[in-house]
């Protein structure tokens, strides 16, 4: 099976977060697929089989599968621009149908998916402690315009606010506890913030669970946190920008739309980069 390695979310000519992306006649099986997104070891691959109503779509990280990966879905659509030509290509996902909206010219290369329907909820004391020790932080490192709370956007993920940069560069954790936390409570990531400006943010995206430390790019954690800006009435003005990736030295660029309707899905959008 042909394999493409592309960059995601990538900022200009660099960073951005790898995926492989695997177009196939008809979708292996799984252990097959498990195996070689193992054997590929980036944080997901993704593979994709046309089907009547467009594509299914399946993402494996390389130790688990995922149902939904923003930034191996933006890959996904900015490789079905090339091949198909620029369009929308409806995605048929384990437990959601999305879409996307892949890009391809000289000036630009790349997609914007609209995601699963969002939604967050407030974490109790008890999570909130043991999630804070995790990562070695105090409650007066947070930032409390924006309480901490487990919000979905194709997945469930952990937000904890921080009122200050420095912070968040120096975060660390231990990922064997890190994955155990996550898998007992059904997370995708753990999702680290800070609010430089009302519409502009910088993320850390802990993926435990999936074998990997840390995410330069995570666009179901973007659409995740873009729907929670909105149940908390910030004033996102309909749209924010995130900045990962810059503290492990691949700069990332995230750009996501809030439609004002509670619940509704999160348009994400990046630029990619093929890495060979």
């Amino acid at each position: 099976m042909p394999i493409q390695h592309i960059s995601a979310f990538s900022d200009g000519s660099t960073g951005g977060n790898p995926a492989g992306v695997v177009l196939c006649d008809s979708m292996p099986g799984t252990d097959v697929m498990q195996t070689l997104a193992a054997e590929i070891g980036y944080s997901e691959t993704v593979f994709a089989a046309p089907d009547q109503s467009g594509w299914r779509v399946r993402y494996f990280s390389p130790e688990v599968e995922v149902d939904f990966c923003g930034h191996a879905t933006i890959a996904l659509g900015a490789v079905l621009a090339k091949t198909e030509g620029p369009g929308t290509f409806s995605l048929t996902l384990n437990r959601a149908d999305i879409t996307v909206e892949g890009r391809y010219s000289e000036q630009e290369w790349g997609a914007s998916f609209q995601s699963p329907p969002t939604h967050s909820r407030a974490i109790d004391s008890d999570l909130l402690v043991e999630a804070l020790a995790l990562f070695g932080l105090d409650f007066d490192d947070l930032d409390t315009r924006i309480p901490p709370a487990i919000a979905h956007g194709g997945g469930d993920h952990l937000i904890l606010a921080l009122k200050e940069r420095k912070t968040l560069q120096t975060m660390q954790y231990d990922q064997r506890e890190g994955r155990d936390l996550a898998v007992r409570e059904g997370l995708v990531t753990f999702s680290l913030i800070y609010a430089e400006q009302d519409r502009l943010f910088h993320s850390r995206n802990p993926f435990p669970v999936g074998g990997v430390f840390e995410d330069p790019a995570t666009g179901a954690a973007a659409a995740a946190l873009a729907g929670y800006l909105r149940d908390i009435d910030w004033p996102h003005k309909g749209s924010i920008v995130i900045i990962q990736g810059e503290d492990m030295g691949m700069p990332s660029r995230l750009e996501a739309d809030i439609a004002p309707q509670i619940g509704s899905s999160i348009r994400v959008s990046g630029m990619v980069r093929l890495i060979r």
